[in-house]
């Protein structure tokens, strides 16, 4: 059996209570066929010592830094770290603690955790997000980062980062996706309680003014396009369906989503021919008519765009990892 993917999550004091859960959940309830853990999350601190939260409790971390050494994944939860967060830089127990993490381990943050990979020169060059409260802050003091705040999280390989809180539940969704495919993902989703994707950016959930008038929304009809992905879903039908113009409802749907309706369109048959691929063993082309993408060439090309294998590929990769659900709650 294949030895299980090692995360180490590095609680820094003060962490954000929630972000500090995110990934020992969600990760820990990934699980293979017969209900074996995918990964193995530990969480760690520079110290044995119970490091505070900003919500009114401390977390007594499972390990120490030693614990970086072998980790094949390192998360680095939202924190009030005062030198990364105020004077951009790293303490040196935090500075050692980093530089023996292994080369070509993935580094990923939550929320405001972004500020300690930029203070480890993590994101020197790179894209990245991080609450979009704090991106002016993270912009003074990292100029080099390209930093977006208009999105939930940013995937640039082997540095992944996630926009503020609840983002972070996104982003080990598709650190999972990617890992392990879509069913593993949904499945852990739906113990949590929480969609498999969220919509749009967290652009959407800055204060800003909404018209009042014309509050009519389109998730009926994204409801509706869910359910009949094997058909031709146009403007004017899905307008139709929300009972609008065509020019309010492509307006309407970018407030609500952040997308173009051909570009939100396109990512859910893509969704649906991944799950396909996992669950049933149906020739490409059939699964590229149930899913809306009309070929088989032209699912090959969806996939090889976005993933980068065929669909053979991804089907041999992802459906052994059938499962039968996550662990259960202890």
């Amino acid at each position: 059996m294949p030895a299980k993917h090692r995360v180490a999550v590095l609680l820094l004091d003060p962490v954000v209570g929630f972000d500090a859960t995110i990934a020992p959940t969600l990760l820990g309830a990934a699980t293979g066929a017969g209900g074996a853990p995918l990964y193995d999350v530990v969480t760690c601190g520079l110290t044995p010592a119970p490091v505070l939260s900003t919500n009114g409790f401390a977390v007594v971390p499972q390990a120490g830094v030693e614990a970086l050494a072998t980790a094949d994944t390192v998360v680095i939860p939202g924190t009030h770290y005062r030198p990364a967060r105020v004077d951009g830089l790293l303490d040196p127990d935090a500075a050692t603690a980093l530089a023996s993490v292994r080369p070509g381990c993935r580094m990923v943050s939550i929320c405001t955790g972004a500020f300690v990979l930029a203070a480890a020169g993590l994101l020197d060059g790179r894209p990245a997000t991080t609450h979009w409260q704090y991106a002016d802050d993270l912009r003074a003091l990292y100029p080099q980062v390209h930093l977006d705040e208009n999105v939930l999280f940013v995937d640039d390989g082997d540095v992944l980062t996630s926009a503020g809180l609840a983002a972070g539940l996104d982003l080990c969704l598709h650190i999972i996706r990617r890992d392990h495919g879509a069913q593993v993902a949904n499945a852990v989703a739906r113990y949590c309680v929480v969609p498999p994707w969220r919509e749009g950016g967290q652009a959407q959930f800055i204060d800003r003014h909404l018209p009042a008038e014309d509050t009519a929304s389109t998730a009926a009809a994204r409801t509706w396009a869910c359910q009949h992905l094997d058909q031709p879903l146009t403007i004017g039908t899905l307008a139709r369906r929300a009972e609008m113009s065509p020019r309010t409802f492509i307006r309407r749907f970018q407030e609500e989503t952040g997308e173009s309706p051909g570009a939100w369109v396109r990512a859910r048959r893509i969704d649906h021919a991944r799950e396909l691929l996992e669950q049933r063993d149906l020739p490409i082309d059939e699964i590229a008519r149930l899913s809306g993408l009309g070929t088989g060439a032209n699912l090959r090309h969806h996939l090889r765009r976005g993933l980068g294998m065929s669909p053979t590929a991804y089907r041999k990769v992802f459906q052994g990892t059938a499962l039968r659900g996550p662990a259960a709650a202890g």
